[in-house]
């Protein structure tokens, strides 16, 4: 895909998802004019884009949302009209996109542009490196405080950018950190004062992933993560029902 092509529905709907690629590093932008919520056509739309930065054959990836939201999670006004099978498509389509970003051969950095709130905070977990720009926002998986037991493939995505000392408050009491809060903890690598500073932080980690081995980061990736996406991938089947 050229450079400043987007990923988006057919048929007129709003574009939800945008990317380019810039200097071998693919930016994926998240503006859907409101909280980014996310659906079975958005996670498609995010699968699309994750399938333009490997055959652009891109050094880095850098995942961006848009001013004073990164993602709120999954459309909650559409879950009460989905269909079992419907249901069943859409927790599909969350694991498998977000596994796959988590596993990407590619190193992937996370510009947390506001909130990131359940699987916008798994999202930025999915990604290699996170950095969040300064303001009155939450980073929170708040599953367990609405009556969700977090699946063991949110789990697993999840402890791998977590410190154990913060797992039990981010995980089992849905606390909501500030970012400063979260970088104080170990769950960002940087805290911008601005979003322009929080992108250029998030652009400089990126730009410096580019001088890795590309061959040797993604055999390395893959046997740090291989047996955990399997392991998940086979408890998503019994969790869904086989």
């Amino acid at each position: 895909m050229p450079p400043g092509c987007y990923c988006g529905p057919r048929g007129g709907a709003p574009l939800r998802i945008g990317y380019e690629l810039e200097g071998g590093i693919a930016r994926i932008t998240l503006d859907d004019g409101k909280a980014n919520a996310m659906s079975t056509p958005w996670f498609a739309e995010l699968g699309a884009a994750l399938d333009s930065a490997q055959a652009d054959g891109a050094g880095a990836l850098l995942v961006r949302g848009r001013p004073r939201f990164f993602s709120g999670g999954l459309d909650l006004k559409l879950l009460p009209t989905l269909s079992p099978a419907g249901m069943r498509e859409l927790s599909e389509s969350f694991a498998r996109t977000f596994l796959r970003l988590h596993a990407l051969p590619i190193p992937t950095v996370a510009c947390v542009t506001g909130h990131a709130i359940a699987g916008g905070a798994v999202l930025a977990f999915a990604c290699d490196a996170r950095f969040a720009a300064d303001g009155p926002f939450r980073i929170q998986m708040n599953e367990v405080a609405i009556g969700i037991p977090l699946p063991r493939w949110m789990l697993f995505i999840a402890e791998s950018a977590i410190p154990a000392t913060s797992r039990n408050d981010f995980l089992l009491h849905a606390r909501g950190y500030a970012p400063a809060e979260a970088l104080a903890r170990g769950i960002l690598d940087g805290v911008g004062a601005t979003p322009e500073e929080a992108e250029r932080l998030a652009s400089e980690r990126a730009k410096s992933l580019l001088a890795l081995n590309r061959a040797a980061y993604a055999e390395s990736k893959r046997r740090l993560r291989e047996a955990g996406t399997q392991s998940a991938l086979a408890s998503l089947r019994e969790e869904l029902g086989g």
